[in-house]
């Protein structure tokens, strides 16, 4: 990941974050015990790279331990390492190499977020959700007193926690905005942004928009294929003047959609026209006396 500079992000790792020295060991913790983090914001798909990933776990196992922690109710919750236990799951395995950790909600929500966001070809959804988590956990921070715990520690006191976050990971301010702005669109719409249906500005305007009308704006790019950034600006300052129905969106849509100009053409045959005129009358002299005829009658259309 590169920051605006150029210059490769270095994140730190889940250790130097929370201050760990390297003495903790891993144990075997059966994956029937362990449950997701809450509300985690990345997918595990099974795609190619799932599927190498379980051919390495079967022939080599699990070579880096999953981070685990207790949770309140005295059971495991998996802060990272997700895919590496579904993997696991796929290959066959029960148990897998884990390092249990006592964390914080808010240090295992920066943990999580941290260990993750360094992969490749994350989607505008993962993101979006995983800046709004670590964005929220890194103000409740700032807002604790100092302590003596490690790194992870926040004092954030005169600075914008969305700066911080931008410089950690490598994006603008103003981006990362952005992205937490996708967490307010419906489900369907954030889906069509992850598949590229749907343009990473144009669903920003769109989540400033009422939930209902996003349903309906769904249904009109269901229906055509698309939707433009000059028919959302319209939407938008139209519902500043207030509420509008389904039937004014559309309508308000197809103003803004140019119709085609069908292209005409009209040919008159010479002996359609020369009965009309002398015989001495060229091609050019016809042409300019049509041409004045249609010049009077616009203006006599126009009284």
């Amino acid at each position: 990941m590169k920051n605006r500079s150029g210059e490769k992000i270095k994140l730190a790792s889940i250790d130097e974050l929370l201050g760990v020295v390297n003495e903790e060991s891993a144990m075997e913790i059966e994956i029937s015990k362990i449950h997701p983090f809450k509300n985690h914001p990345f997918k595990v798909l099974d795609d190619e790279k799932m599927q190498d990933l379980v051919e390495s776990v079967k022939i080599n196992g699990v070579l880096t331990p999953v981070l685990l922690r207790m949770d309140e109710n005295e059971e495991y919750e998996m802060v990272s390492g997700h895919r590496r236990m579904h993997a696991a799951q796929l290959a066959g395995l029960t148990t897998i190499p884990a390092i249990v950790r006592e964390l914080s909600d808010d240090d295992a929500i920066v943990a999580m977020v941290d260990a993750n966001i360094q992969r490749e070809e994350l989607l505008p959804s993962e993101k979006a959700f995983a800046y709004k988590m670590k964005l929220a956990a890194m103000k409740r921070q700032a807002g604790r007193p100092k302590s003596n715990s490690g790194q992870n520690d926040q004092n954030l006191i005169g600075t914008v926690s969305r700066d911080v976050l931008a410089e950690q990971v490598g994006e603008s301010s103003k981006q990362i905005q952005r992205y937490i702005r996708l967490t307010e669109l419906i489900p369907e719409l954030l889906d069509l942004v992850d598949n590229k249906k749907l343009q990473f500005t144009v669903a920003v305007d769109i989540s400033y928009i009422d939930k209902e009308v996003q349903g309906w704006i769904y249904e009109y790019i269901s229906d055509t294929g698309f939707i433009k950034p000059k028919q959302i600006a319209a939407l938008r300052n139209q519902l500043n003047d207030g509420p509008i129905n389904q039937i004014q969106m559309l309508s308000i849509f197809n103003n803004c959609v140019m119709a085609k100009k069908v292209s005409r053409s009209l040919t008159f045959s010479e002996k359609k026209l020369t009965k009309y005129f002398p015989d001495d009358y060229t091609a050019k002299d016809m042409e300019q006396v049509i041409e004045s005829l249609l010049e009077k009658w616009m203006q006599e259309q126009s009284c």
